[in-house]
């Protein structure tokens, strides 16, 4: 029972990073777009601004190890395939949805976000900080 309440609060703190992670994502995303830039590059902007913040956070406090240059080098694997999912799903969302850029990438990246953070938490407890 202990253990079972443990996992489920290392996935909560595990969110928590994410969220914090999204927000400041998110957030350069919509203000780099809003601003004219194209929105590859401003999905690119956002998504590299929580990298550091997000990795330093998993590793000290939702898997609580060392952030080493071999963990950070896998990170970076898991970082890669979360950035090529991401970049997919806006892509279709902005092709097929009736909208204006700045709604559809948002939709396309709102639809991304549990599909990478499903991802990064099960390879970042069994493979990243193992």
């Amino acid at each position: 029972m202990l253990k079972l309440l443990a996992r489920r609060m290392q996935f909560l703190v595990f969110l928590a990073g994410g969220i914090l992670s999204a927000v400041i994502d998110i957030g350069t995303m919509q203000l780099l777009i809003g601003a004219g830039i194209a929105y590859q590059l401003a999905i690119t902007a956002g998504f590299a601004s929580g990298l550091l913040l997000n990795y330093s956070y998993h590793a000290k406090l939702t898997f609580r190890t060392s952030a080493t240059s071999f963990n950070f080098a896998r990170y970076m694997c898991v970082v890669g395939l979360n950035y090529v999912l991401t970049m997919v799903i806006v892509a279709v969302a902005v092709h097929w949805l009736p909208l204006p850029i700045e709604t559809a990438s948002l939709a396309g990246k709102l639809v991304s976000l549990p599909l990478v953070a499903v991802n990064g938490f099960l390879l970042g407890k069994y493979w990243i900080f193992k």
